[in-house]
């Protein structure tokens, strides 16, 4: 199996503060990446604050996504990516793309990703966070932190 996993952590709506990506090549991890970005503006909603810990003085000094982007492109291009609630990481990414006039299609990856909360769904897991998949597949996770979740997704993945 050869893939790429990826987690974006945000600060508003769906612009990224974080980003977590593995990549899998014939079953195996060969790469981990994280980031932190710099959101427009540097803010964020306190609600997201709540979830992932991450505050604007953290990424006050961070990239912003267009300089972060050649790091995603590279891990991402021609590849089958995996997410897990897929709608939500491509979102994030597609419009921040956009935002940045960059080209969702240059990537060559799908429309729609492989979704984990799908796959284990029709497994009969519930409820399908990321962290009770987790649990019941005893993966370890540091929840919403990126790397942790993309790492956790890959090995989900792996395990489907």
């Amino acid at each position: 199996m050869t893939f790429t996993a990826i987690d974006f952590e945000t600060a508003t709506a769906y612009h990224p503060c974080s980003v977590g990506i593995v990549t899998v090549e014939n079953g195996i991890i060969t790469d981990e990446f994280v980031t932190l970005i710099k959101p427009p503006n540097n803010e964020y909603n306190p609600f997201t604050i709540q979830v992932h810990g991450i505050y604007p003085h953290h990424t006050v000094n961070a990239k912003t996504f267009s300089q972060v982007y050649p790091e995603i492109e590279k891990r991402l291009k021609n590849r089958v990516v995996v997410a897990h609630n897929e709608s939500f990481d491509r979102n994030v990414l597609i419009k921040s793309m956009a935002i940045n006039g960059l080209h969702y299609e240059d990537l060559n990856i799908g429309k729609r990703w492989e979704c984990t909360v799908k796959i284990y769904k029709a497994k009969g897991i519930k409820p399908t966070k990321l962290s009770d998949c987790c649990r019941e597949m005893k993966i370890q996770l540091n929840h919403h932190e990126a790397l942790s979740d993309a790492r956790a997704c890959a090995k989900l993945y792996l395990m489907k």
